[in-house]
């Protein structure tokens, strides 16, 4: 891929004062650590500086946003145009004001349930056992151990493609299951959620199930994207995955984790399409032993190494 756009969208954006860089890794800022470049990554200052960049970006230039990679296969070619990153450094906070949490989108999930903690404040202790940002939790609606996003979320603000922003509260979000229906488009800066007063062993005790949970259950020191599909309704996907006989199973250096079979892992030297190939073969394996089309939850990007050639 060509990295002379980042050259003219820097001669374009006199006045940019987040970072801006031409065809950078973006494996490493990924948990499965595989993947290409991005023609252009950016990292903006804060919420003002991104506006400033999407108000001049051209309007044919693809944008994408990532946050920590943790739910993420980026393909081994790469993604053409813009991959907004946003960092803790100006999207991190995570601050509670009465009963109301407020957290930036690039704030991890479980600082905004330790902030809520801290406030004293109850119903954000699911956040505490999902390893992503705010910003992952608005776009699919994540949620564990009973509660999800929609059941806690005041409203969210974000910037659309020309650098516009706007206020959408919990109905407009219109959120289903792990999936947002907001404008794909749409890059979400922060949000506002409503806590509970509880006490804090109450909480803390919530907290210590949930990381419990977590430790005994799933390949959490691993390379891995976290839950790789999402549960049929009626139907737990890991017993079916389990049922058709893929626990442990192995493409190149991707592997079915043996612990948590709708985990997939990455044991050190899998490629992108290792992973997403594992994955559709279970998806493959599980429809014809069950009839279930099991559908991903992981969100795959870019183009495939050959196509980027």
């Amino acid at each position: 891929m060509s990295s002379a756009l980042a050259a003219d969208l820097k001669a374009a954006m006199p006045e940019l004062r987040g970072r801006l860089l031409g065809n950078e890794p973006l494996a490493p800022l990924t948990w499965f650590r595989v993947g290409g470049p991005a023609q252009v990554l950016f990292t903006p200052a804060d919420e003002d500086d991104l506006g400033y960049f999407l108000s001049l970006l051209p309007a044919e230039v693809p944008v994408l946003c990532i946050g920590v990679g943790s739910n993420l296969i980026v393909r081994d070619g790469g993604l053409p145009g813009v991959v907004i990153r946003l960092a803790p450094r100006g999207f991190g906070e995570a601050r509670s004001d009465g009963e109301i949490v407020h957290a930036g989108a690039a704030a991890l999930d479980k600082r905004v349930a330790e902030s809520a903690a801290a406030a004293q404040l109850g119903g954000l202790e699911f956040y505490f056992g999902i390893p992503g940002t705010i910003g992952g939790a608005l776009r699919m609606n994540a949620g564990a151990n009973g509660r999800e996003t929609k059941d806690v979320l005041i409203d969210a603000t974000a910037l659309d493609r020309a650098g516009r922003r706007h206020i959408i509260d919990s109905a407009g979000m219109q959120f289903s299951y792990r999936h947002s229906g907001a404008d794909p488009s749409l890059i979400f800066t922060s949000a506002r959620f409503r806590g509970t007063p509880a006490s804090p062993d109450a909480i803390r005790a919530k907290m210590n199930e949930v990381q419990a949970h977590r430790e005994l259950a799933q390949p959490v020191r691993e390379k891995t994207g976290g839950s790789t599909f999402k549960n049929p309704p009626g139907h737990s996907a890991w017993k079916l995955i389990d049922a058709a006989g893929c626990r442990g199973l192995r493409i190149g250096g991707a592997q079915v984790s043996d612990m948590h079979c709708n985990f997939l892992i990455n044991t050190g030297d899998a490629t992108a399409a290792d992973i997403e190939t594992l994955g559709d073969t279970v998806r493959e394996r599980v429809k014809a032993q069950s009839g279930i089309e099991l559908q991903w939850e992981i969100k795959r990007i870019g183009v495939a190494a050959e196509a980027a050639g």
